[in-house]
């Protein structure tokens, strides 16, 4: 008939019920990754994160580790260096003064023994040992926020004479029990930082100092003492 020209409806939106179905799937599978529990996910991509060893320091020759993110090391005569590791200094960010026990004093394993004052948040950390205060780091006192560049070796916080040396170090961590217990560290940090890593980290990289307020700077200081393990 003159006129009058054919049309195929269907071929002519064969493109657009493609893109309709495509965009439905890729919902679905959406859908179901946003359903999963956050620890599987992070599981599941932690290879797409650096190793812990890119995220924080941590030296284990002669090292023992306090699960509350102190450091103890013998020196002989039954004295310990003790201070703290490298992922609490990040956690809390900039330290604005540190208030260590008085020479002479006694403190206990695993019992609140200095605190670190940041802002004007108080947060306690304990001892990785018992025994009598017999010295304490006053240049550190005079420049607490020196304590990121040499948490292991000059900004050391205090030495202890602990009697009970032995008995304490078995019940720290070191060697590749404390790299185990780190990378646990660092997935339970994965889970709290809610999908979001390049939020609290250098392009996407290595955490910047700080972590838990940029996680949450309404309730960092919770965050904190829940990896410090105080109240």
């Amino acid at each position: 008939m003159d006129g009058f020209t054919y049309v195929d409806i269907f071929a002519t939106k064969g493109i657009e019920y493609l893109l309709v179905i495509s965009g439905l799937l890729f919902f679905a599978y959406f859908w179901r990754f946003l359903s999963r529990p956050a620890v599987a996910v992070y599981r599941e991509y932690a290879n797409v994160f650096p190793a812990i060893s890119d995220w924080f320091h941590l030296p284990l020759e002669g090292m023992y580790f306090h699960q509350g993110h102190s450091w103890a090391k013998p020196e002989g005569d039954n004295v310990v260096r003790v201070g703290i590791d490298d992922f609490a200094q990040k956690l809390v960010g900039k330290i604005d003064a540190i208030k260590l026990p008085q020479v002479g004093s006694q403190v206990s394993q695993g019992e609140k023994a200095w605190s670190l004052q940041v802002g004007s948040k108080s947060i306690d950390m304990l001892s990785p040992v018992d025994g009598k205060i017999l010295d304490i780091n006053e240049s550190l006192l005079n420049s607490p926020e020196s304590i990121g560049k040499d948490p292991y070796g000059q900004s050391w916080l205090m030495k202890v004479q602990a009697p009970r040396v032995s008995a304490n170090l078995k019940n720290l961590l070191s060697g590749g029990l404390a790299r185990k217990w780190m990378e646990e560290v660092r997935e339970k940090l994965l889970a709290r930082m809610n999908y979001n890593l390049g939020a609290v980290s250098q392009d996407g990289g290595v955490p910047v100092d700080g972590i838990a307020k940029n996680i949450d700077r309404e309730r960092w200081d919770e965050i904190v003492r829940e990896f410090l393990l105080v109240s």
